[in-house]
């Protein structure tokens, strides 16, 4: 496996084998990523215009953002992933299951994909699908109804703890359905119209919002850090830090993707690491990491004046 116990920067959940290429391989139309983001989307346009309400449109609201902030921000991108803090097994669970309720995927398979664009970027060069590098059009059908099969890719292995859980092996299962007990609820509280909205505006707004957001990190924007011998460098997204609960400082994160604090600098918004900070005081998480507790990365280098003058030690309020 891909040495990650003393460098948290690293991609944890792959393993090297000879050959394996990160450029070669076809992108194939998916039937059922694709029926789902379609009918998911086809919900949610209803959801406006056949069942235009304040109600539904506050469900949808409170709960994509309770989704994306504790669920795909929190417990899957920080914790599942990167293990960028530590909490109780039963709070990463229930982190967790939120992030399932987005409707991406499962807890393995958000970490499969992850991890395999992670290690495919680092290299000098790999598959558009994986670098965002198509244009906006041609790069959502690929994203939103397509899969990549490489050619010859790693080995995955996210490790027992996760692999050998019986709950995320429930939940990778089954991550389609668990929509269905909040259809149920919301349509016993507000009828087909809370379903709509709460369920497919929801998901279908999480999905391409995500690709969407993530098209811009990688193609344009500003940058404080590149990552030398990189293929992808990474963008930061000022306008999307506040609906993405801080992801969207994604020249940040890659800089330091074992980071808990993604929002690094003053003025940028991570309510993200602020939940984090809450669940710290609340004894709930420990051992949060922040660059400034982080080993140097030596192959950072500064992209603009700022990242200079402000270094580490100075720009990273805590």
């Amino acid at each position: 496996m891909i040495p990650h116990d003393h460098d948290p920067c690293a991609v944890n959940s792959l393993v090297e084998v000879p050959g394996a290429d990160p450029v070669n391989g076809t992108v194939r139309w998916d039937p059922v990523k694709s029926a789902w983001i379609s009918a998911m989307t086809l919900g949610g346009l209803a959801a406006p215009v056949f069942f235009p309400s304040w109600g539904g449109l506050a469900v949808f609201v409170l709960l994509t953002g309770a989704t994306l902030l504790l669920g795909h921000s929190v417990g899957f991108h920080r914790r599942l992933i990167h293990r960028s803090f530590e909490t109780p097994l039963w709070v990463e669970h229930i982190l967790v299951y939120a992030g399932v309720m987005v409707g991406m995927c499962g807890p393995h398979g958000i970490i499969r994909t992850h991890d395999t664009r992670d290690w495919a970027q680092r290299h000098p060069a790999c598959h558009p699908y994986l670098s965002h590098a198509s244009p906006m059009a041609k790069d959502a059908f690929w994203q939103l109804h397509c899969t990549l099969t490489l050619d010859n890719p790693p080995g995955f292995d996210p490790g027992p703890k996760i692999s050998r859980d019986r709950f995320y092996r429930f939940l990778e299962a089954t991550w389609m359905w668990q929509q269905l007990p909040l259809a149920l609820a919301l349509y016993a509280l507000g009828g087909v119209g809370w379903v709509l909205w709460g369920v497919c505006a929801r998901v279908a707004v999480s999905l391409t919002g995500h690709w969407f957001v993530g098209w811009f990190a990688h193609n344009r924007g500003p940058q404080t850090w590149v990552v030398d011998g990189a293929g992808v460098q990474a963008y930061d997204v000022p306008w999307a830090a506040v609906p993405t609960f801080g992801e969207a400082w994604h020249n940040n994160h890659h800089a330091w993707p074992g980071s808990a604090r993604i929002g690094l600098y003053p003025g940028q918004a991570d309510w993200g690491f602020r939940f984090i900070q809450l669940l710290e005081r609340l004894g709930l998480a420990r051992d949060v990491r922040t660059p400034l507790t982080m080993p140097q990365r030596e192959v950072l280098v500064p992209a603009a004046p700022q990242a200079r003058m402000q270094g580490l030690s100075g720009g990273v309020s805590e």
